[in-house]
């Protein structure tokens, strides 16, 4: 008798075993399909990429009389003058793109701000194991310490996830209030498309500036200098101590610092990659008595170095800082007679409107102070007022619409005139020849009234009829008295 059971049992293994073919086969082709996939990942052509990018508008370039800036291959890139703000190259800079580790240039500048370098900066487990083990580090270990100051170097010359970690926690508290204070501050210096969510630059989709953000974060970064000193160290030297017992040199990796790629006036800098944000680069470098800082957002190695050049280049060569005090008086009274400063009695020293001299604009160099634009504004800030107290007003220059720089108005003489800042505030300078001529008018006048006032009184005295009886009789024996002693 045939066993149906048995064969129920047989017809049941046999679909479930069709059902894992079928499952094996699908899986083969979904593995095989993300190994293509993955294949055509690994095989991107980034330098194809980047030749796109190189043909992506530059929009400084549309500024009328201004010098035409070269075409390169980031998808974002600013040239910013660090005194003034002025945009000298401008590609994509407002758009949110990945820092990478440029971000540590915000960690290093709040560690400055709100530590001092003799600080202790021990490294917690978080701060070790909150980062990849393949990762930039210098192998610190939990319970390790090194001082804030060691500290900054192994963030901006060793590029160290784990120590902007410790850094953070240092100053903060924890890694996640420290992320609030970049946030803050970011806001403070006045970048509008910049969120942070760690200290290092680690990849993640929260965590982005743009070119023209991390300028303005540069450019307060390398107006102190400790941090540029730091941030322009080729190479390291970690000795052993009682609470880190490692000896070893770390080797920065910015070109233009070590000197692998040749550059004169490099002021500091600050790389930055990973496999999202590619190459991302923040220089600065100092000539002709311009500062400028250069950022370079998602290029290819080592394209970000010589594109780094190419702008420098192009800033230098091509632009100028002017003093509008000694060139331009375009808004000042012509008429100003009565507001005169005077150091001597005949030589004309100045007026009492004059523009803060020191001030700074940045012109191409093909161009004049009178070629711009300007707008006065009462509107001081108080750090104008305080630094200036004898400010009244701002003057703000363009040139075809850029922003170039401004001056300030102030109530005193050149600054070459002054003998001291605060007498300078106090005096009231006015034109001495003018008080010379009305002191002599004055005193004219006073002889005047008093030789008047002196005939009315002798009128007065011989005015009566007695007076003149006693007048002519005194005459008459005085005539006689003459002829007898003859």
């Amino acid at each position: 008798m045939y066993d149906y059971s048995t064969m129920y049992k047989q017809l049941i293994i046999q679909k479930k075993s069709r059902y894992r073919a079928a499952l094996a086969v699908l899986i083969f082709l979904l593995c095989f399909s993300l190994g293509t996939i993955s294949s055509s990942a690994d095989t991107i052509d980034y330098n194809e990429e980047a030749a796109k990018r190189k043909e992506l508008p530059i929009q400084s370039n549309s500024t009328p009389s201004w010098p035409s800036g070269p075409a390169i291959g980031a998808e974002a890139a600013i040239l910013m003058e660090a005194e003034t703000g002025t945009i000298l190259y401008a590609k994509n800079i407002n758009e949110e793109l990945y820092p990478a580790s440029t971000t540590k240039i915000m960690t290093c500048l709040l560690a400055a701000e709100n530590a001092s370098l003799n600080d202790t900066i021990t490294f917690s487990h978080d701060a070790v194991f909150s980062v990849p083990s393949d990762g930039s580090s210098i192998g610190m270990d939990v319970g390790e310490s090194i001082t804030l100051e060691q500290a900054l170097y192994g963030i901006m010359v060793g590029s160290a996830n784990e120590v902007a970690n410790a850094v953070g926690e240092h100053v903060s508290g924890s890694i996640e209030a420290f992320v609030d204070l970049m946030n803050e501050r970011a806001k403070e210096l006045g970048c509008l498309n910049t969120h942070f969510n760690n200290t290092n630059g680690l990849q993640d989709e929260n965590h982005y500036t743009s070119a023209y953000d991390l300028a303005l974060i540069a450019c307060k970064f390398f107006d102190n200098d400790l941090l540029c000193r730091i941030g322009n160290t080729p190479r390291y030297h970690f000795s052993p101590t009682a609470t880190q017992p490692d000896d070893f040199y770390l080797n920065n990796k910015h070109k233009l610092i070590t000197g692998e790629v040749k550059y004169s006036g490099i002021v500091g800098g600050k790389t930055g990659y990973t496999s999202l944000a590619r190459e991302t680069l923040v220089t600065c470098a100092e000539k002709n008595g311009m500062r400028l800082i250069c950022v370079i957002l998602k290029e290819e190695s080592p394209a970000q170095f010589s594109d780094t050049v190419t702008l420098f280049d192009y800033g230098f060569n091509n632009f100028r800082v002017v003093d509008p005090a000694e060139e331009d008086s375009r808004y000042m009274p012509s008429d100003n007679i009565f507001f005169e400063s005077e150091n001597d009695v005949f030589g004309k020293s100045g007026t009492i409107l004059n523009l803060h001299e020191g001030s700074s604009i940045v012109l191409p160099k093909t161009s004049k102070v009178s070629d711009t634009d300007y707008a006065i504004s009462y509107d001081l800030s108080e750090k104008e007022k305080a630094e200036t107290p004898t400010a009244i007003a701002r003057v703000n220059y363009t040139f075809n619409g850029v922003p170039i720089g401004s001056s300030l108005i102030c109530y005193a003489p050149s600054s070459k005139q002054q003998t001291s800042e605060n007498t300078a505030a106090k005096s009231l300078f006015i034109n001495v020849k003018i008080v010379i001529a009305a002191l002599g008018i004055l005193v004219i006048l006073i002889s005047i009234i008093g030789s008047i006032s002196s005939h009315a009184t002798v009128g007065r005295r011989y005015g009566s009829k007695n007076d003149r009886i006693r007048y002519n009789r005194r005459k008459k024996e005085y005539k006689r008295a003459k002829r007898h002693f003859k």
